[in-house]
């Protein structure tokens, strides 16, 4: 089974990435170019434990639809994301961050079977989903290091 591992630094608290990274309405911002939109379950805010996505979008060319649990959650360290139906065999997205010196370490491991097989999965389905998943840290990192906008009345 084919394992991603990223590592991205943020410049920000980890309450602040833990969010970012369970939001739904991030998570459309980021996958933007495959037309991908929550249409069942949590459709937009933070998703929670136990609660379920179902997502349409076009990867490779081809419409699908996925629906995933999250089956862990410990906030603001951890939670994992699970498929329950879709076009993969299974996945599992871990989601870790760390403190690191007033910043965040979020680190993902993302584990996952298609349909194509271990040699396809390997060589090709591997090194999409790693840009995939490359893209949605760039975003939730570009969010989070944002200036701040200052409060109303000035202060």
């Amino acid at each position: 089974m084919p394992l991603i591992e990223l590592a991205t630094h943020i410049n920000a608290p980890i309450g602040q990435c833990f969010d970012l990274a369970r939001s739904i309405d991030v998570h459309v911002a980021s996958t933007r170019h495959t037309g991908e939109t929550a249409i069942a379950g949590r459709t937009s805010g933070l998703i929670e434990l136990g609660e379920s996505v179902t997502w349409r979008a076009k990867h490779l060319g081809v419409w699908q639809t996925l629906t995933s649990k999250i089956t862990e959650m410990e906030y603001p360290n951890f939670f994992t994301d699970e498929m329950v139906q879709g076009a993969f065999k299974n996945f599992r997205h871990e989601h870790y961050f760390y403190v690191i010196k007033d910043q965040t370490l979020m680190k993902d491991i993302f584990r996952f079977e298609s349909p194509m097989g271990t040699i396809l999965d390997v060589l090709f389905l591997k090194r999409y989903m790693t840009l995939l998943l490359k893209k949605r840290n760039r975003v939730i990192k570009e969010i989070a290091e944002a200036p701040q906008s200052p409060p109303a009345g000035g202060e």
